[in-house]
């Protein structure tokens, strides 16, 4: 893979739910700073990791019922997903060696 692409609503059950394999979700809006912070360190993170787990962005403003239907309350708000099951939640801007840390990626 290796770069983000986006999700939205109608496409997040088939690219997220029933996706093989790990997919991480960036919750984002254009206008939040913090998530300006974190699009380089993800945008890294997908160029290294995208063999290993696929890296969506999902803008909550264009797209609110996902936002919702997760429980996004502040963004950036990044969620792993595997086998359509959420299976970890990081709120707030992180490096690409915390992101790869929590996620039991480095090492």
């Amino acid at each position: 893979m290796g770069s983000l692409q986006a999700v939205t609503d109608a496409t997040f059950a088939g690219e997220v739910l029933e996706a093989k394999g790990p997919v991480l979700v960036d919750f984002w809006a254009p206008w939040c700073p913090p998530c300006r912070m974190l699009a380089p360190q993800l945008e890294a993170f997908a160029a290294e990791q995208g063999d290993r787990i696929k890296v969506l962005k999902l803008n909550t403003d264009d797209n609110p019922a996902m936002s919702r239907k997760y429980g996004v309350q502040s963004i950036p708000t990044m969620v792993l997903f595997e086998d359509g099951q959420e299976k970890q939640r990081i709120v707030g801007v992180v490096n690409q060696e915390e992101l790869k840390r929590r996620l039991g990626l480095s090492g």
